[in-house]
């Protein structure tokens, strides 16, 4: 899956830029959303500290943001 955002790209910019990610967030249990820490938080940083799989969640953002492109 082609990436859609960068490395250092902070949790906060991902779900403003794309608001279906937001459940994405829910749904691996991190409360990212409206965090004061996720405009500093990279996907990697924020599955390290949440004891995530980073590459499943990765996945699951970019799967929500392509679902949101093809609507």
């Amino acid at each position: 899956m082609k990436p859609r955002f960068s490395d250092d790209v902070t949790m906060d910019a991902i779900m403003r830029e794309w608001p279906a990610t937001i459940r994405v967030v829910l749904q691996h249990g991190m409360l990212c959303v409206g965090c004061p820490i996720a405009a500093f938080h990279t996907v990697s940083e924020a599955a390290r500290e949440h004891g995530l799989n980073e590459e499943s969640l990765r996945f699951d953002l970019h799967a929500a943001i392509k679902r949101t492109e093809a609507d």
